[in-house]
């Protein structure tokens, strides 16, 4: 299962109806928590998410809108028995902080610090990039790695049904039919968290091409002067930076308390410069699907015919594609 769970929409300033920021990403048999800012925990009570789906918690910075919910976080997991190792991603500069907020925590659990100053990978399919903030910041990038699609038509042209379908997928070859003349191409999707930035190179390459981007949009158009001075985003260039990279949905969050609890302005500002991506302005406990895989055209297979061969095939092969 693939959603994203609001917790949390506010940016400095919390409102009546925003709270300081969080993002759970479930990911597959991952849980992965974004920027748990203070009150995280409740949230999470009231958005039916268990401490006990969280496998991973990653800090863009050290503000305190981005990391002062966790030693409730992390003390929750240790009350709830949690055994399995917990990972902690953050910049480098936010030891000290990062140091304080867990020393605060309850006891318990095996929790693993993962600090980073540099661009790159921190862990399997998991990277950074630095962005444009008044302290170190970086941005997170979640990639699946690219696979095929079965085509269950070409599967019985070629003769292959049974256990031979899961040996040919392991094996990549069998009675000299190989893999690819009978799958298609499937695009791992990708997930992108861009949070308190300037426009920057960081950005861009953070959401070229992701199928979800989750970007701050403190600050109105109309504010541009303001979110210059303070290094954010206006509702505008998070568009832009969605039409720019390509993004299937843009969610729109960090709101600053100056517009209230009504943020249509900045999603129809994002919305006129976002391209073809989707624009949503989340609101706290709200769940967001995945959006649907993209595909490749396939040479001889009519539109919307790889889903169906997808689905035959997970389902000959016991779920796997």
């Amino acid at each position: 299962m693939r959603e994203l769970v609001i917790l949390g929409t506010a940016s400095q300033v919390p409102t009546r109806t925003r709270n300081h920021n969080g993002y759970l990403l479930r990911w597959d048999g991952e849980g992965l928590l974004f920027d748990p800012g203070e009150g995280t925990q409740r949230q999470m009570i009231h958005a039916g998410v268990s401490a006990t789906q969280v496998t991973r918690i990653c800090l863009t910075h050290v503000h305190g809108d981005h990391c002062f919910g966790l030693p409730g976080v992390l003390s929750r997991m240790a009350l709830d028995g949690v055994t399995y190792p917990v990972h902690l991603h953050y910049p480098v500069s936010g030891e000290g902080v990062v140091q304080a907020l867990v020393s605060i925590s309850s006891p318990g659990i095996d929790l693993r610090l993962h600090p980073h100053g540099a661009p790159g990978p921190v862990a399997e399919g998991l990277e950074v990039r630095p962005l444009k903030h008044r302290i170190e910041t970086y941005g997170y990038r979640l990639n699946e790695p690219d696979g095929r699609t079965l085509l269950p038509e070409r599967l019985a042209a070629a003769g292959i049904q049974g256990p031979d379908v899961g040996r040919l997928q392991r094996e990549g070859a069998l009675a000299g039919v190989g893999l690819h003349d009978v799958s298609a191409a499937r695009p791992g999707q990708c997930f992108a968290f861009v949070m308190d930035t300037a426009p920057c190179p960081g950005a861009e390459e953070l959401a070229d091409g992701v199928d979800l981007l989750v970007a701050e949009s403190t600050l109105s158009d109309d504010d541009a002067g303001l979110a210059h001075e303070y290094r954010h985003l206006t509702a505008g260039q998070a568009g832009e930076l969605a039409a720019r990279g390509g993004a299937g949905t843009l969610v729109l969050t960090h709101f600053s308390s100056r517009y209230g609890d009504d943020v249509r302005l900045l999603a129809e500002q994002a919305g006129a410069r976002a391209g073809k991506a989707t624009v949503i302005a989340a609101h706290d406990l709200q769940r967001v699907a995945f959006p649907q895989r993209r595909r490749l055209p396939v040479a001889g297979v009519p539109a919307g015919l790889e889903d169906q061969a997808g689905n035959i095939a997970k389902a000959r092969t016991g779920g796997s594609e």
